[in-house]
């Protein structure tokens, strides 16, 4: 949040995907209310404990709460500062009640349920709110998150940028995955892969260079089967002298400067790879032929990829 400090001052923000009982946005919003400078602080509740979705305790009802701030001067936010009030349905993010609440708030901060990831960005981007919320970074490859990175109204945010992260879930979730565990208190916890910030929040270190030290040459970097560009498997050897297209991971966003680079496409099999203009071609995986319009080189199909060119 730090990297953000001077985007909240007067603002009202929005935790629509937390309960505030356990929610870490919360209590850092709140206990920061003041300096931050914040106008207003809204977090809602999902009732159910269901897995899929954002409450980690059992809630009778749905609730929401409204923290305008210290009243008694201690600068701590008292449980009689908080206004505590029931929402008539269950709290989800799209219901109209949470809407109306969406629409009163300048920036929107949480931690969205994944698997709703693909609805939940496209209602910030529908009512043009201001956001930092946490994803996994495959969501990249999703068209309309996809569409909005390569525009510049979002990009990936600060502190997060590689290897997994620890998230709380609800007593009944089954700890059947690698990376799980459970504390001394009962509670249990899973570590997710690939955790990272989406954000339309601007920051100063999203504008270095990616420092590059690889020169182009043809024998170590591939051209694709099916689309005219290179391909360069790791981010650190994009070739500082190629002037041409060139096909990165998607890590690469982690780094991407706009002002040094820019984002041509997704290359990805589908709907991805129409839109850049790749052709169909056919590519051998596991022994099986497929039809691929996706990355390929020599007929083997390749993991996702974002073209780029130096600017």
């Amino acid at each position: 949040m730090r990297h953000h400090k001077a985007h909240f001052k007067d603002k009202t923000v929005l935790c629509n995907c937390d309960d505030p009982r356990v929610s870490n946005f919360f209590h850092y919003f709140a206990y920061n209310f003041e300096h931050l400078g914040l106008k207003r602080l809204i977090t809602t509740c999902y009732k159910s404990q269901s897995s899929d979705l954002f409450s980690e305790n059992s809630a009778e009802s749905a609730i929401y709460l409204e923290y305008l701030g210290d009243k008694n001067g201690n600068r701590v936010p008292d449980v009689e500062e908080i206004g505590v009030k029931q929402l008539n349905g269950d709290g989800d993010f799209r219901s109209p009640e949470c809407i109306e609440l969406l629409k009163q708030a300048d920036i929107v901060v949480t931690n969205p349920p994944f698997s709703l990831f693909r609805d939940y960005i496209t209602q910030l981007i529908e009512f043009d709110k201001k956001f930092l919320i946490v994803g996994n970074v495959n969501s990249v490859t999703y068209l309309e998150v996809f569409n909005e990175i390569r525009s510049d109204r979002m990009w990936i945010g600060p502190s997060i940028r590689s290897g997994d992260r620890e998230f709380g879930v609800p007593d009944d979730y089954p700890l059947d995955a690698s990376g799980t565990r459970v504390d001394e208190h009962g509670n249990k916890f899973i570590r997710v892969k690939g955790v990272r910030w989406f954000t339309n929040l601007d920051f100063e270190e999203r504008y270095e260079d990616l420092t590059l030290h690889k020169k182009y040459k043809a024998d170590e970097y591939p051209k694709y089967d099916n689309f005219d560009a290179i391909d360069v498997g790791k981010v650190k050897d994009i070739p500082v002298d190629y002037d041409g297209l060139m096909g990165v991971p998607i890590t690469f966003l982690d780094k991407y400067n706009p002002k040094q680079f820019r984002i041509i496409g997704s290359f990805n099999n589908g709907q991805h790879g129409a839109e850049l203009g790749a052709k169909k071609v056919i590519a051998v995986s596991q022994g099986k032929e497929l039809k691929w319009n996706g990355p390929v080189i020599n007929q083997k199909p390749l993991f996702k990829r974002v073209v780029i060119q130096r600017r």
